[in-house]
């Protein structure tokens, strides 16, 4: 079993993935993660240095490169993983993906706090900063709304939203 978290960065993919893969006794992967290890720089350090179609390269390549091992795990995807290439293609034929649906009160309040750790929001003024998420997650809704099941995350706790995974698995 494959399982594929996505979503808008800040919507608690890599939270519930981490429980998620615990209470199914599974792996539990994070594609940033996984990235990072494999190119031996953070994901700012290479969107800085060889630049974002780099990166949305390898991310294709590490994504395909797991969905293709003979594993079961739960994986957690960037937030914009489901929208280049063919990804979103290939979670559909490889895995039972789940969108985690968090409305934009939620996502800005949870990034405004982790800003400085976001390549594609740390340099937006806080005029720019809601405007810029409500147009990025609009762009993104086509590839997340294909996803297997979609949750709304919002006012949930990590250990409801694992729950309610769990049952749509089953």
């Amino acid at each position: 079993m494959k399982v594929v978290l996505l979503g808008y960065m800040g919507s608690g993919k890599s939270s519930v993935g981490k429980i998620l893969a615990q209470s199914l006794k599974i792996k539990f992967y994070d594609l940033d993660d996984y990235i990072e290890s494999k190119e031996k720089l953070t994901i700012s350090q290479l969107f800085s240095t060889k630049g974002e179609i780099y990166f949305r390269l390898k991310e294709s390549e590490y994504l395909k490169e797991l969905l293709d091992a003979d594993e079961s795990f739960v994986l957690a995807l960037g937030g914009g993983t489901p929208c280049y290439s063919n990804n979103m293609d290939q979670i559909i034929e490889n895995s039972i993906s789940v969108y985690l649906k968090a409305s934009l009160n939620t996502l800005t309040n949870r990034l405004i706090k982790e800003k400085d750790k976001r390549p594609l929001i740390s340099e937006l003024g806080k005029d720019k900063f809601n405007e810029f998420i409500a147009k990025h997650l609009f762009e993104r809704l086509l590839f997340y709304e294909k996803a297997t099941y979609s949750l709304s995350t919002d006012e949930k706790l990590i250990q409801n939203l694992v729950d309610e995974i769990k049952t749509l698995l089953v």
